[in-house]
Parts: structure tokens; C-alpha cells; sequence
């Protein structure tokens, strides 16, 4: 069994600057927590040998919980700065070592180790999670062992060691916390209850709500059962708090993830820097040449001067700030309501709060003579607004430009993007705004260079703009709506697990898939599909391939499609709505490779559509107000559309022209009928085909999802090719041109590059393939609807219309209207939408007007 070793970088670190005696290079440098951290896991690695490596940290940014509740860790002192300096370096030296670094904003390191062991496990691999914090204990279970570092030894946490410790199960570990609360993380619990109390408790009654089930009938003491009622509502905040999230938007990808051993060039340069020199004599660096080092590490000699020398950071008036940016490149930060610009030479700060209206015409005039450089735009858009609106300021953004040069990145902070092109490592926070400055000199003309300024200058930049004020409107939702469909849905799970007990003829934890297994398989002698280390294995696939088999197997399904919605949907958006029960998804426009926006905290892009009960929940979405209405946009088969364009295929463009519909018009081309002879069956199956194609389907993965033979499937595949010759040529012809240059290019010269392609690895190989066919058209549908937003927001604006983007769902836009002006502001977004490109193939845009999402849709 394959596994994966995934490290709490954070706790690590930390523990590690706790644990060794300070070191310091000749330059004064601090290396103790980084030598410390490297010894600890490199012995970990030694212990588990895994296939796959992964180290997570936090970022600055708040996260979710601490938008739930502030004093979520108020208590905490800031790194301390000798900790702080090697932060960067820590990240680099886990990169030369082979881990895969991830970070998520609104997300802590221990979310990012819930979710990559959740998923790791799903597909069979055994998941080991390093760290020195005890929270992460709740995620152990059949897959998923925690070696837990203490200041004596770590310690090998698997079920059968926690349940010996703790008397109860990991899973009911996060209810203990909800009662004791958590000092370090500031989770408040009940006054009054603590460790040993909270281990009685939830091992007497199971779980936090059995508690309060039955706490006032129980032996308690009357003064526990006072605690009791009056931290009710304290317990369940701290549950929330306390629970580790397992499905953050991380962008999974297990393969990326391969340990394939250290780096030696890139470890023995930082080595080097770092002055560990018995290290690169043990570990045999002395003789490896540096030259092939990644250009992420590289020698002192190659910063720019301006990092280096000293800059001293002038506070000036309104008039003299303004005089200084005027008509110069200046990069430009916000730091505790300070505004920096720095050109190169000299820094000036100016307090915000000085600028009077009065001054802001004259100050504004200045800063759009100017040439604005910033990192991450749309944060800059929205923490400025705070004080002032402007328009389009920015005239280079440091992190878009990184993401249009290479969009596999994971990770496009600041300090990450600076250790890329700079080589090497920001040290304090004072240095941004100089940094930035730096990181423009040496990107812009790798932006010409590359054929991307369009990219950035004309869609990306804009897009921030547009991303700001989404976020900063937010989306209404309809509360009570929600918490009455809640209850709907929670009336509905209890049928049926009770119709599931009845086909069972017993009653048992339907959520545990070892109990599950055992009823499904030895009781009502289901065929078994799939076996794992652990036992049966009941996921989805096996359940949708068991249909038909037997009663409860639909009910199985059901009930987890209900019970999804109640924990994912209903209690997730009510907790993040905010007084005017608004939803501020962030939107994040460097999540993807191929260029299509994501979106989180809530992720809007995931509200389920594919079933009734999903569906609904598109009812709750409404406007402001009464004298308001929805209206919804959605691009009819643009990737199809845009396969027809970019392969040049008359018969596909002819179908397209005609009005016809592609899927009736392929079935009769792959299944050799008349259109009028086609059934909902074939168009079905054609559709499939269709769809498939695009994403490079064969025919192992066509047969699977039409239940048909693999030959079949073949066959379908090739009548297809047949039918529409020159896609059948451009599929081909793209796959060559990635390995030729070993990326893909969209219509706006997005580049998605792709190493895979040229793997010794069948599989790698494969992936590529798909990646290269696909990613063209998922990445030019990207950069179309992007454009489609920024020219549908900028015409509101030139008419004057009551009307504004609200959310982005991929091809589909939202807008919420003012009734007086909504038909004119359906009109301008179906014209900027179906005209943003032109194509051999029309842009149809599938448009309507709703009193809520559901109803526009």
C-alpha cells in the first residue's frame, strides 16, 4: 500500500526553534529552527519511506474561524522575528528535500493535512500526518496514523494506541474539545469543564449532542449540569472551531505530490547559505555541482542593488507624495492604513487618513499619471476602498504576472514569487514594497518576452477590479429560507436511515463504512466490487455499480447526498453570512492552471445542481430587496463551440450555424441514424461522447460511464473521430506541439505547460495528453467569460444601470438588478457576453430574470 507522509510545517518549525540551541550564520542569520526541522523529518521520512510528501503551513491571513469568532486565537503572541526570518527558508529547504509546499488563505495547515489525508485515503493510500499539535488526533482513523512529536519522542498515534490513551474514539476527540475548550487556540468550551470531565462526559454519552440530549435526566451533579446549560451554546461554537476542515480548496493532485528525493544542487547552495557545512559533508554534497540548480535558489550576487542597501522610508504630506509618484513607475503597499511608493531610489509613506476630499482630486490625478505597480491587485482594490474609490489603478500586479508566466504554480504570495525570481528570501515586512519594485524589474520583460502582456494587462488586471467589488457586494441569501429546508433535509435523513435499518434488519452507524460494509456484504451478500487494507469498500463508485442489486442501495445513496447538503450547505453558508445575511465568497484568480477563476469561503462554484434536492438550494439565493431581481447568464456548450472554432471541423461548425442541436446531430454521425431517428438514449450516450471528448476520455473511462463493453466504447470513440475529421487532427496535432514546446496555449496566448507529457511514466504520459487536449478550451472559455465580466461590469457602469455582477459560476454569470432597469441589464449582458469574441461559431448566451438563483436559472 502506497503512502504519504504530510507534515504540519508550522508545528514542526516551531517546535524545532523551541528545541535547539540557537545557531547563527557569520552574518547573524538564525538557522537553529530550520536545522532542527530538517533533522525531524528527515527521520520521519526514513521511518515511513512514503511515496508521496507534502509539508502545509499557515498564512498571515485570518482564516475562517477567526471571521466566526474573533477571539478565535487572540491570545497569541506574533512569531517571534528570529523564528519569522528562517519562515522562508524553511519552505525553500522542504522543496530541496522533495515536499510539496502548500498553503491556502481562510485555511490552516491542519485543514490542508485533513483534506490531502481524506482524499489520499479515498484513493487507497495511507496517510501519515507529522506534528507536534494535538488537534490534528481527530483526523486518525483505518488510514490515516498521526506521529505525534513531543519534547521526548514521537509518538505513533493509530486508533487502536488513541482509544487505549483516551478512552474514547478519534472522531469524538473534537467533542471533548468543544467542552474543555482549547486555552493555546483561545476556543472558549464551558467554563468549568475540563480535560478529565470532558473525557467522562463524551465516553458516557458519545458524542456532544448525546449530552445534551440527555444531561438534565442523567446522575450528573447539578453543578455540572449548571455548566452544562449555560455554555450550551459556547459548546457548539467551540465544536465548529475546533473541527479540522477536510475539504479545503486546495486544488488536490496526488501525482504532484511524488517524493522523488532530495535536490541536491538546490540543497547544497542553501546549505551553503545557511552554513551548515557538516550537513553537506554528511550527506554527501561536497563534490555536486551547483550549476543545476533551480533559479528559485539562487547566490546573493544575483539580487538586484536596490534590496540591498539601505532605504530609509520618508513620511510625507499629501502634496508631496503625490509629487513624488507622479509620472514614475512606483511600486505601492499598504501597510496599517500607510500608503508606500517606492521608485527605485526612495521610499515615501503617507497616512491615509490625512487624504481629505479636498486633496483627493489632485492626489488621485497623480497616481493615475503614474505607472502603479502592485502584488496581489484585488486585495489592493479592496483594502484601499476603505478609503477612497479609484478606478483601474494598477498598472502591473506582481502576482498576476507570475500566474500568466506559469499557472502550475501553487503558490503565489509575495514572499514565494520573490523567492522565485529574485532568488532569495524577503527577511522583514518592510522590504515589500521594495521587493515589489525589484520583482517588476525583472518581470516585465519576461511578461513581453512570453507573449503574455495581453494576458495581464487586458484581462487578468481588469478582472482584479471586477473580483474586489464582487467580493466587497457579496450575494445575498435567505436565512430562515435555509434553516427551514435544514430541518426539511434532517426530517428526510431520518426517514431514511430508518428505510435503511428496515432493509438491513438492524440498526447500526450508517456513516461508517466498516459497518456499512459488513451489512452490505456478509449480511445481504452483495457482490463485492472493491476491497481496501481495512475491509469492504462502500464509495460511490461501488454504490452506483451496486444499483438495481438491492432496496437499500438507493437509500444509501440518498442519504448521503442529504446528509452532505445539511453539513456542507445549509450549516456552512448560514455561519458565513454576515448582518445583512451577505455571502463574501473570495474568488481566487491564481487557484487554477487553466485560467478558470475558483472561488471559496464559501465556495459558490459548488452549489450542487446535478439533483432536485441540490437544486433548491438555489432558491435561497435572492436579491437585496423586494425592488430587486436576479438575473442569470449561462454560455450554451462553449466548450463545444470552441472545440468546433479551434479545430476548423465544417461538419461541427455546420451543426452549430444551423441551430442545431450538437447532441442530436453527433448521435446520428456516431450511430449512423437519422436525426429524426435519434432517442433520448443515443442523444444521451452522444452527449457523453461529446463531453468526453474534450477532456480526452477513452474508452475504459466512456465504457464505465455508459455501462457499455469497452469495445463499444472504442467503437463510439472512433465513430466520432470519423464524423468530425479535424477534431480527430487537432487532438493529435496538440498532443505533438506539447511535446514539442511542452506547454499549450488558449486564444489569449494563456500557456499552460505541461511536464507530464514527457514522463517516463505511461500514466504521467496519459495525464498529459488529456491535459493538453483539454486545457485550450477550458482556458480560452476562461479568458472569454473573464473578459465578458469586465466589459459587461464597465457598460453597467456607462449606462448607468442598477445592476452588478454578483457571482461568477465558470460559463454562468449572476447579476442582481433593480426591476426599473433589469430588462435593460439582461440585454447589455447577453450583447457583451455573446460579442466578447468572434467566432466561426455563435456565442449563445442562455439568459433569464428570477426572483432568486433557482427561478433565473
Amino acid at each position: 500500500m502506497k503512502s504519504i507522509l504530510i507534515v504540519d510545517g508550522n508545528s514542526i518549525l516551531n517546535r524545532a526553534f523551541y528545541g535547539v540551541k540557537p545557531l547563527t550564520t557569520k552574518d547573524g542569520l538564525p538557522t537553529n529552527a530550520i536545522f532542527g526541522m530538517y533533522n525531524i523529518i528527515t527521520k520521519n521520512v526514513s521511518l515511513v519511506s512514503p511515496d508521496y510528501c507534502v509539508v502545509a503551513f499557515d498564512l498571515k491571513a485570518p482564516t475562517f474561524r477567526h471571521k466566526l469568532y474573533d477571539g478565535y486565537k487572540a491570545n497569541r503572541k506574533g512569531m517571534p522575528e528570529e523564528l519569522a526570518t528562517q519562515l522562508p527558508y524553511a519552505k525553500e529547504c522542504m522543496r530541496s528535500i522533495g515536499f510539496s509546499v502548500i498553503e491556502r488563505e481562510g485555511y490552516e495547515a491542519d485543514d490542508i493535512l485533513g483534506t490531502i489525508s481524506k482524499n489520499a485515503a479515498s484513493e487507497g493510500v495511507r496517510a501519515y500526518l507529522l506534528t507536534g499539535d494535538r488537534d490534528s488526533l481527530q483526523l486518525i482513523d483505518e488510514n490515516v496514523t498521526v506521529l505525534l512529536a513531543t519534547n521526548k519522542e514521537t509518538i505513533n498515534y493509530d486508533s487502536k494506541q488513541f482509544v487505549e490513551n483516551y478512552g474514547i474514539t478519534p472522531t469524538q476527540f473534537v467533542d471533548v474539545k468543544a467542552l474543555m475548550g482549547d486555552s493555546s487556540d483561545n476556543i472558549p468550551g464551558v467554563p468549568g469543564i475540563g480535560e478529565k470531565t470532558a473525557l467522562k462526559l463524551i465516553s458516557d454519552f458519545g458524542s456532544l449532542d448525546g449530552v445534551y440530549a440527555s444531561y438534565l435526566e442523567s446522575k450528573l451533579t447539578p453543578s455540572v449540569k449548571a455548566k452544562l446549560e449555560n455554555g450550551k451554546e459556547s459548546a457548539y461554537l467551540s465544536k465548529t472551531l475546533a473541527l479540522i476542515e477536510r475539504n479545503a480548496p486546495i486544488g488536490y493532485d496526488l501525482e504532484s505530490y511524488a517524493y522523488d528525493g532530495i535536490d541536491k544542487p538546490s540543497l547544497k547552495m542553501l546549505f551553503e547559505k545557511l552554513e551548515f557545512h557538516a550537513l553537506i559533508k554528511k550527506l554527501g554534497l561536497d563534490n555536486i555541482s551547483i550549476d543545476s540548480a533551480n533559479d528559485s535558489v539562487a547566490d546573493e550576487s544575483s539580487i538586484a542593488p536596490e534590496s540591498k542597501k539601505e532605504i530609509q522610508i520618508k513620511s510625507v504630506s499629501i502634496s508631496e507624495f503625490s509629487e513624488f509618484c507622479c509620472g514614475k513607475t512606483v511600486s505601492v503597499d499598504i501597510k496599517n492604513e500607510e500608503l508606500l511608493a517606492f521608485d527605485g531610489n526612495e521610499c515615501y509613506s503617507l497616512s491615509l487618513s490625512s487624504v481629505t476630499d479636498n486633496a483627493f482630486a489632485s492626489f488621485s490625478d497623480a497616481l493615475y499619471k503614474s505607472q502603479i505597480v502592485v502584488h496581489d491587485s484585488k486585495s489592493f482594490y479592496k483594502s484601499i476602498s476603505k478609503y477612497f474609490d479609484f478606478d483601474g489603478l494598477c498598472s502591473f500586479d506582481t502576482m498576476l504576472a507570475a500566474y500568466c508566466l506559469n499557472s502550475n504554480r501553487k503558490n503565489y504570495s509575495l514572499p514565494e514569487v520573490y523567492l522565485a525570481y529574485a532568488g532569495t528570501s524577503l527577511t522583514s515586512d518592510i522590504e515589500e514594497v521594495l521587493a515589489i519594485y525589484e520583482l517588476y524589474e525583472i518581470m516585465f520583460p519576461k511578461v513581453k518576452e512570453e507573449g503574455v502582456e495581453h494576458l495581464l494587462r487586458d484581462i487578468e488586471l481588469p478582472l482584479a477590479l471586477v473580483l474586489a467589488e464582487m467580493e466587497t457586494v457579496g450575494v445575498k441569501i435567505d436565512v430562515d429560507g435555509i434553516k427551514s429546508y435544514s430541518k426539511e433535509l434532517t426530517e428526510l435523513a431520518e426517514v431514511l436511515k430508518e428505510r435503511i435499518f428496515y432493509y438491513a434488519g438492524e440498526e447500526f452507524n450508517v456513516d461508517s463504512h466498516k459497518q456499512l460494509g459488513d451489512v452490505l456484504f456478509n449480511k445481504l451478500g452483495l457482490p463485492v466490487l472493491k476491497k481496501n487494507k481495512t475491509g469492504y469498500s462502500t464509495d460511490a463508485d461501488v454504490l452506483n455499480k451496486l444499483k438495481g442489486k438491492h432496496d437499500i442501495i438507493e437509500d444509501i445513496l440518498d442519504y448521503r447526498q442529504v446528509t452532505k447538503l445539511i453539513s456542507t450547505y445549509t450549516e456552512g453558508l448560514i455561519s458565513l453570512a454576515d448582518d445583512n445575511s451577505r455571502i463574501h465568497s473570495v474568488f481566487n484568480q491564481t487557484g487554477t492552471s487553466t485560467g478558470r477563476l475558483s472561488s471559496s469561503e464559501p465556495n459558490l462554484q459548488n452549489i450542487p445542481v446535478k439533483t432536485e434536492l441540490g437544486r433548491r438550494f438555489r432558491e435561497y439565493f435572492v436579491p437585496q430587496s423586494d425592488d430587486y431581481v436576479i438575473i442569470d447568464a449561462d454560455y450554451s456548450q462553449i466548450e463545444l463551440r470552441l472545440l468546433a472554432h479551434i479545430s476548423n471541423d465544417e461538419n461541427m461548425i455546420s451543426a452549430f450555424i444551423d441551430g442545431e442541436d450538437i447532441h442530436t446531430s453527433t448521435a446520428a454521425r456516431v450511430f449512423g441514424v437519422s436525426r429524426e431517428a435519434v432517442t433520448p438514449e443515443l442523444r444521451k450516450r452522444a452527449k457523453a461522447v461529446n463531453f468526453g471528448i474534450v477532456y480526452g476520455i477513452g474508452e475504459y473511462s466512456l465504457s464505465d460511464d455508459l455501462g457499455i463493453s469497452m469495445s463499444e466504447a472504442k467503437k463510439y470513440i472512433q465513430s466520432y473521430l470519423a464524423g468530425y475529421p479535424k477534431v480527430s487532427e487537432y487532438l493529435n496535432g496538440i498532443k505533438e506541439l506539447a511535446r514539442e514546446n511542452g506547454y499549450v496555449s488558449t486564444m489569449f496566448s494563456r500557456r499552460r505547460y505541461i511536464p507530464e507529457i514527457s514522463a517516463s511514466n505511461k500514466n504521467l504520459q496519459h495525464f498529459g495528453e488529456r491535459v493538453a487536449m483539454n486545457s485550450p478550451i477550458q482556458g480560452t472559455a476562461a479568458d472569454i467569460i473573464k473578459l465578458a465580466m469586465i466589459n459587461v461590469r464597465n457598460r453597467l457602469i456607462k449606462e448607468n444601470i442598477d445592476a452588478k455582477i454578483i457571482l461568477q459560476v465558470h460559463d454562468e454569470l449572476l447579476l442582481e438588478a433593480n426591476k426599473s432597469c433589469a430588462e435593460r441589464a439582461l440585454e447589455v449582458l447577453v450583447e457583451e457576453m455573446s460579442s466578447v469574441v468572434k467566432l466561426s461559431v455563435p456565442l449563445d448566451v442562455d439568459a433569464h430574470i428570477g426572483k432568486n438563483w433557482f427561478e433565473a436559472k
